[in-house]
């Protein structure tokens, strides 16, 4: 099967579209064939903008087209569960933006789904791929700061309107669902295992999702992870893992350009950089992964139960911050 070529769909006309569609073009295995929205006539503007040979007026008549294999969905947050269950149901492998969903009774059920339907189901964590996060993960993974004692990290900017979807309540807006699961998913990741508690707080804005969230996560082995986020502070994205031994700093952790660095030594003043190659378009990570898992039957890198395991934290986090006190994960 790894000779065949997958034709994807793209589930709405969203921003982040734009960052998917050029690792599309490249890959050789991959082919973007359609886009849906809820406006005809703007989906077909929007299709002859970005050159996509099909446009359909509703999303049912994308999943309707018997030639889509791969379905990527850019939908607001609580609209992913509902919508990738339907897309798996037709048969179509998914890539779902993160979060994968909003609870995690609704990401069972997308399990459920995938499983019942024999396709592929990943979130679209696409910072996980590149070569930065993989050497950062084999410089921890080799001992070389030791053992990790703390993890900070950052992710915040200003939001462009009122009107944007991230601060509307009802389509699971809120920092910590949109930049706050990313120094979540990372320091889950380089610990390689969960979180024992968790203590929130947020800021509340007028429309009702937390403007900005800070977050402290407790590891059965004495780590630590603090992080903050927010949709009202200037562009701001930052990692440091703390061992025993030394440490690791990382400036673009969730977005590192083409050619990007980290720090890595025994002391702050004396930190060495290593310089670190990726991939021309940052999201051809995630393409090629869910290639590999349909065509060649791979494990995604991003796993499901991973998937689950951070809204499940989120969700901790959330309710901590909702109580005011430390939730108990474990």
């Amino acid at each position: 099967m790894s000779n065949r070529i997958l034709r994807w769909g793209l589930l709405s006309t969203a921003h982040i579209n734009r960052s998917l569609i050029p690792p599309l073009r490249s890959s050789p295995r991959n082919e973007l064939v359609a886009v849906a929205g809820r406006d005809l006539a703007r989906t077909n503007a929007y299709a002859e903008t970005w050159h996509i040979g099909r446009a359909y007026g509703s999303y049912e008549e994308l999943l309707a087209a018997p030639d889509i294999d791969v379905v990527y969905i850019s939908l607001p947050n609580s609209m992913h569960a509902e919508w990738a269950i339907k897309a798996m149901q037709a048969g179509k492998h998914v890539l779902c933006e993160k979060p994968l969903a909003n609870t995690v009774e609704e990401v069972d059920t997308m399990i459920a789904a995938a499983s019942e339907h024999k396709v592929v189901l990943a979130e679209a964590f696409m910072y996980r791929h590149h070569p930065q996060t993989l050497q950062v993960k084999q410089i921890i993974n080799a001992g070389t700061i030791g053992h990790i004692r703390l993890i900070r990290g950052s992710f915040s900017f200003q939001i462009d309107a009122e009107s944007n979807i991230r601060l509307n309540k009802s389509l699971g807006g809120g920092s910590i669902w949109d930049v706050g699961c990313y120094p979540i998913n990372y320091a889950r990741t380089m610990l390689g295992r969960e979180p024992l508690t968790v203590f929130g707080s947020s800021i509340i804005g007028t429309s009702g999702v937390d403007d900005t969230f800070t977050g402290l996560m407790r590891w059965p082995n004495g780590a630590i992870a603090q992080f903050d986020s927010s949709l009202r502070m200037p562009f701001r994205t930052h990692m440091e893992i703390v061992g025993s031994e030394g440490m690791i700093v990382i400036p673009r952790p969730f977005k590192p350009d083409s050619v990007c660095e980290i720090h890595v030594g025994s002391a702050y003043d004396s930190l060495e950089t290593i310089r670190i190659t990726g991939p021309e378009h940052l999201y051809s990570g995630e393409v090629e992964d869910m290639a590999d898992a349909i065509l060649d039957e791979k494990m995604p890198r991003v796993s499901l139960q991973d998937s689950r395991q951070n809204v499940r934290v989120i969700q901790a986090l959330l309710h901590s911050a909702a109580e005011g006190a430390v939730v108990r994960l474990a």
